[in-house]
C-alpha cells in the first residue's frame, strides 16, 4: 500500500497472548507518539491469541489511530509483522515487540540514520554502546550469541544482532521487502535483512537500550531449532536465487 499523505510513522506491534501487558504497552506508545509533531498510526496484529489481547486492543481508546488486525490461528511472529507492515501507510514504519524490551523512546536514535540516507535502521544489543539493563538467562544469551554467529557466517556478515525486535523502514524499504518475505517464524528478521542487502538497501545498526522481559513467549530450545533449520533453508534459497 502506498504511504498516506498525512501519516508519517506507522508502529506495528505483533501480539500473541499479551493480555497482561498490552494495555500498558499501548498507553506508553500512544503517550509518546501523542507528544510528537507528526501524524502516526498503530497496528496491533493479533496472531491467534487465546486470551483477551484483541479486546484490550480494541478498547484502548485510541479511535482511528489504532487498527487491530487478526490471524485466526497462530502463524508466527514473522507472519504477524508482515501483516502489519504491508498494511502500514506511513512514510516510515517501525515494528516493536509487545513487551517494549526496547523502549519506544529509543526511536529517537533511529531517525538520524534515515537523514543520512539509510533505508533500514535496526536496534542492536550487540554493539559497544548498547545498554543491556536486564539480561536474559545465561543459556538464552549463549544460544542467541551462537545463532548470531551462525547468521554472520552463513547469511549476513557484518550484522551484530539480527534479532532485536525494534526495526524501522523507509517507505521504499517497506514496499521492496515485506511482500517478498516467506518465513513466518523467528528467523524472519534474518530473511528480511538478507533481502534488504540483495535489494541494495542501506542498513544501519544502532545501539539501543534493552530490558529483558522474564514473561517471554519464546520457548528457547524449540525456537532455536526452528531458527536454525529456517536459517539453512534461507541460505539454500538465497544461493538458488543468486
Amino acid at each position: 500500500m502506498s504511504a498516506s499523505n498525512s501519516c508519517h510513522l506507522s508502529v506495528v506491534i505483533p501480539v500473541y497472548n499479551e493480555e497482561r501487558r498490552l494495555g500498558q504497552t499501548l498507553a506508553r506508545v500512544s503517550e509518546y507518539l501523542a507528544a510528537q509533531s507528526y501524524e502516526w498510526e498503530i497496528f496491533v496484529v493479533d496472531d491467534g491469541s487465546a486470551d483477551r489481547s484483541v479486546a484490550i486492543a480494541e478498547n484502548a481508546g485510541l479511535g482511528t489511530r489504532l487498527q487491530v488486525l487478526r490471524h485466526e490461528v497462530n502463524r508466527g511472529k514473522g507472519a504477524a509483522v508482515r501483516t502489519g507492515m504491508t498494511a502500514a501507510r506511513g512514510r516510515f514504519a517501525l515494528f516493536s515487540d509487545a513487551d517494549l524490551s526496547t523502549p519506544i523512546e529509543e526511536i529517537e536514535k533511529l531517525w538520524p540514520r534515515f537523514d543520512e540516507g539509510y533505508d533500514v535502521v535496526i536496534g542492536s544489543r550487540g554493539l559497544t554502546d548498547s545498554q543491556i539493563e536486564v539480561h536474559q538467562s545465561r543459556i538464552r544469551e549463549t544460544m542467541g550469541q551462537t545463532f548470531n554467529r551462525l547468521v554472520r557466517l552463513l547469511v549476513l556478515p557484518g550484522i551484530r544482532d539480527t534479532q532485536c525486535g525494534f526495526k524501522m523502514f523507509s517507505r521504499r524499504a517497506v514496499d521492496a521487502l515485506f511482500r517478498r518475505c516467506r518465513l513466518d517464524g523467528w528467523a524472519f528478521d534474518v530473511e528480511l535483512l538478507a533481502l534488504a542487502v540483495r535489494e541494495g538497501l542501506r542498513i544501519a545498526e544502532v545501539p539501543v537500550r534493552w530490558v529483558n522481559s522474564p514473561d517471554t513467549r519464546v520457548r528457547a530450545v524449540s525456537a532455536s531449532l526452528q531458527m536454525f533449520f529456517d536459517l539453512l533453508r534461507l541460505r539454500r534459497r538465497l544461493k538458488a536465487e543468486r
